[in-house]
């Protein structure tokens, strides 16, 4: 069974978000990874790029598939994780260590959509 951690939110489409004051933390989950394989590349927006909630916010790809990336929460991308772009397997190898981008929280209401650990287990295992 998938890595589900306490204390984040979860999407449907397996994105995770981690909060800290007004910043999010994105990255995709654990059951995303596994769903994927080996991950070979990530596509990332820029910082200063603005995306609302439900938009591509990028792509990962693996060596069996492209995924697109849901933005779980509305934000400016303060910061991409440049470390994937050279090592995107680091996701496979730890992706609750490896968030994808910082963005600056627009409306925290929209945390409220999201799942906490034991719906986004509920989920997935309806899934497996």
């Amino acid at each position: 069974m998938s890595t589900v951690l306490e204390g984040l939110f979860y999407t449907k489409d397996h994105e995770w978000v981690r909060v800290e004051e007004d910043k999010a933390y994105i990255g995709i989950t654990d059951y995303a990874q596994h769903s994927l394989g080996s991950i070979v590349y990530v596509e990332l927006p820029s910082v200063g790029d603005e995306i609302e909630m439900d938009e591509n916010l990028g792509v990962v790809e693996s060596v069996k598939a492209a995924s697109d990336i849901i933005m779980p929460v509305s934000g400016e991308v303060l910061e991409i994780n440049e470390e994937l772009e050279d090592s995107p397997e680091l996701i496979n190898d730890a992706p609750y260590d490896n968030h994808l981008v910082v963005v600056q929280l627009k409306d925290k209401s929209e945390l409220d959509d999201l799942m906490g650990k034991e719906d986004y287990e509920a989920f997935i295992s309806e899934e497996e």
